[in-house]
């Protein structure tokens, strides 16, 4: 199989570099829609929920695969988290090209605005550091 064709892995997500960062290119369906998450309630999804409903697919597909090829499992969960990971990045980096858009065209961008996209990184950023 061709490097193009190779599901990305964590470890090729690691090691990409600064200058091909994932998430450069310009995202569509971020999730712009979902409230930040308040004290109390259930934590927003990062990602729209239909992504989350094909992932869980996805991830309920590699489990049962294990049973039969646990090798390939393996490497088919590494693949779909390293996926996941990067089209978190996506998600992450359109926001802050919208915020920086506005900022370069002399745009005010409202406190509530950067209050909001705060929020976001400290709910992921929670996630990242909980069981």
């Amino acid at each position: 199989m061709a490097d193009e064709d190779r599901p990305m892995s964590t470890a090729d997500l690691a090691n990409v570099g600064e200058a091909q960062a994932p998430g450069t290119a310009a995202v569509e369906n971020v999730a712009s829609d979902q409230q930040p998450t308040q004290e109390g309630s259930p934590p927003a999804t990062l990602l729209p929920d239909g992504e989350v409903a094909d992932l869980r697919r996805k991830w309920d597909n590699v489990q049962a695969g294990f049973v039969d090829e646990p090798r390939r499992a393996v490497e088919d969960a590494d693949a779909l988290v390293a996926a996941a990971m990067k089209r978190l990045a996506e998600i992450f980096a359109a926001e802050r090209s919208s915020l920086e858009g506005q900022w370069s065209r002399g745009d005010n961008v409202s406190t509530e605005d950067l209050r909001l996209a705060l929020q976001k990184y400290r709910t992921f950023f929670g996630r990242l550091l909980t069981v």
